[in-house]
């Protein structure tokens, strides 16, 4: 099994034009990832709009970031998550085999399992591949929360479930599943709280604005994980209003308008049922974004 994943990693946008999938800008939004120091790329997680992509669109996604990702330093944090669990060891097991280096997989939406279902479900997809795996937490989208003994049973029962992307919202939640599983990789997975969860002792962060500035969030990751929480914090810090304003909308509504804005992605496409922001919303992420140098714009 290949190390595990620390640091900075990107909830990866998924670009469209009249659409469909945009092969190439996805490729070169993730080339600019690996110039600017980011650990590892997230393909087809929420930010990628990974609930109303294809099974095939899923696939390719995560077959283009292990191919540009190949002979860098950045590794591939594929998400493999469904509301079905046979759907998501399919998309599991196509992953391992081409080779991303680590599995990430959101907790069932929409069914409402119990604790008992959220243990068996994680525990058939991660068993039935060899690649390191991560729980994904976030029930404010999902409608179910993967409480911390589930987690444990899981980390202490499957051998390569080594991690969580936490997205409660709560530092207290953190502090307890680091008290109860004190070897379990914790990634923030809300950008405004990235410094306190790596403070609290968690291994990396999992970001939606690092689509747009990868080079600040790689500061800010790799500054704590080397103890200077100075420079963490003032990162974190000066961070704040382009990480409020990514979410004055669902993510990720607000994440693709500002590279859209930046020139980053050509045309400005989702899937429905989402839409672009309000005017009142464009307006807000374009006096933000305005306010922070972005490289390679």
């Amino acid at each position: 099994m290949s190390s595990f994943i620390v640091g900075a990693t990107t909830a990866l946008i998924t670009p469209f034009k009249n659409g469909k999938l945009d092969e190439a800008t996805f490729a070169k939004l993730i080339q600019r990832q690996i110039d600017n120091g980011i650990d590892a790329v997230c393909p087809v997680g929420t930010t990628g709009e990974s609930a109303t992509l294809s099974h095939d669109e899923h696939k390719r996604c995560i077959d283009i970031a292990v191919e540009v990702c190949k002979g860098t330093n950045t590794k591939v944090l594929a998400g493999a998550g469904s509301n079905a669990t046979h759907e998501a060891i399919d998309i599991a097991k196509h992953a391992a085999e081409c080779g991303v280096d680590a599995l990430f997989s959101v907790s069932p939406y929409y069914n409402k399992p119990s604790q008992e279902g959220l243990y068996q479900h994680y525990k058939a997809i991660a068993s039935s591949v060899d690649v390191p795996f991560m729980l994904y937490n976030v029930p404010g989208r999902t409608g179910v929360d993967i409480l911390p003994d589930t987690v444990k049973r899981l980390f202490n029962d499957v051998p390569n479930i080594f991690g969580i992307k936490e997205a409660t919202g709560s530092i207290e939640r953190t502090v307890e599943l680091l008290a109860k599983v004190p070897e379990l990789y914790v990634f923030s997975g809300d950008d405004a709280i990235d410094f306190p969860i790596l403070a609290s002792g968690g291994k990396g962060i999992t970001s939606v604005t690092a689509n747009l500035l990868p080079d600040l969030k790689a500061n800010l990751a790799h500054a704590a994980l080397k103890g200077d929480f100075k420079t963490a914090k003032e990162l974190n810090d000066e961070l704040f209003e382009i990480n409020k304003v990514m979410f004055c909308e669902s993510n990720p509504i607000p994440i693709k308008a500002a590279m859209y804005i930046a020139g980053l992605i050509d045309t400005l496409e989702y899937r429905l049922p989402l839409v672009p922001p309000s005017k009142e919303n464009m307006k807000k992420i374009e006096e933000t974004i305005s306010k922070y140098k972005i490289v390679g714009a």
